[in-house]
C-alpha cells in the first residue's frame, strides 16, 4: 500500500493529488506535464510537497505536519528513469556490482531478497556482462538499468517512462522482461507512461493524471 496525499506548486503548476495504490503495479497515466514524475520523485524523496504525506505500508516517509521527512536514501527505492544513466566507464558487470556495493553501504542490515543469478536470467543479459554500455541498444541499457534497480533489493521500485526513448520495436521486445519482472519477483511497482497500451499490459492499476490532479482511476475493465 502506498498513500501520497501532497500539494505543491510550481510556478504556473499545481500538483494537488490524494490516493491510494494497491496494485502491484500501479501506473500514473497522462500527458506530458500532468504531474506523474513529480508524483514518482515526491514518493523517492527527491522533492517535497508543501504539505501532505507519504507512507509506504506502516512506514511513514514524509508528514508535513509532523515534520516528518526520510532521506531518499533511506527509503530502499529502486529507481529506473527514463534514460539508462548507466555508468560509461564501468562494464555492465561493475555497473551491476555497484549498485549491490552501495546498497550494502546505506542499508547494511537489510534482507536481502532478490539473487543475481535471478535478475540475470528473468532480464536475459548474461551475454552483456562484459561488454560496455557505450555499445548496447537503447532496450538492452533499459534492461540494464532494471537490473541494477533491483539488485539494490527495493522495497518499491518506480519506473519513469522507461519506454519512451525506444522505437516501437524496441519498447514491443522489452516489455516481456517488464512482466517477467514483475511475476517473478513481486516487487510493489509505481510505472509512469502517457502510451495507454503500454499501462493496460503491465498494470493492475491505472491512475490517470491531468493537470496536477487525479482524474480517473481504474482496476481491471472496472473505473472506481
Amino acid at each position: 500500500m502506498i498513500e501520497i496525499k501532497a500539494k505543491l506548486t510550481l510556478s504556473s503548476f499545481e500538483l494537488d493529488v490524494d490516493v491510494a495504490c494497491e496494485g502491484l503495479v500501479t501506473a500514473l497515466f497522462g500527458p506530458s506535464g500532468s504531474g506523474k514524475t513529480t508524483i514518482l520523485k515526491i514518493v523517492a524523496g527527491l522533492a517535497q510537497p508543501h504539505t501532505g504525506f507519504v507512507r509506504f505500508n506502516d512506514e511513514i516517509w514524509f508528514d508535513s505536519a509532523r515534520m516528518i521527512n526520510v532521506p531518499a536514501h533511506h527509503r530502499h527505492i529502486g529507481y529506473v528513469f527514463q534514460d539508462a544513466r548507466l555508468f560509461p566507464h564501468l562494464s555492465v558487470r561493475h555497473n551491476l556490482m555497484f549498485s549491490q556495493w552501495v546498497r550494502r553501504q546505506r542499508a547494511p542490515h537489510l534482507t536481502k531478497r532478490i539473487d543475481w543469478d535471478d535478475v540475470i536470467d528473468v532480464l536475459g543479459i548474461a551475454h552483456l556482462l562484459e561488454r560496455s554500455p557505450l555499445t548496447l541498444s537503447g532496450g538492452e541499457q533499459q534492461r540494464i538499468a532494471l537490473a541494477r534497480a533491483l539488485l539494490s533489493h527495493p522495497a518499491l521500485l518506480l519506473m519513469d517512462e522507461p519506454l519512451a526513448a525506444l522505437d516501437a520495436q524496441r519498447r514491443d521486445e522489452i516489455l516481456p522482461y517488464i512482466e517477467r519482472v514483475k511475476k517473478t519477483f513481486s516487487i510493489p511497482t509505481l510505472y509512469v507512461s502517457h502510451a495507454r497500451d503500454e499501462v493496460e499490459r503491465i498494470a493492475d492499476e491505472i491512475i490517470r493524471i491531468d493537470e496536477g490532479k487525479i482524474m480517473q482511476r481504474q482496476r481491471g475493465s472496472i473505473l472506481i
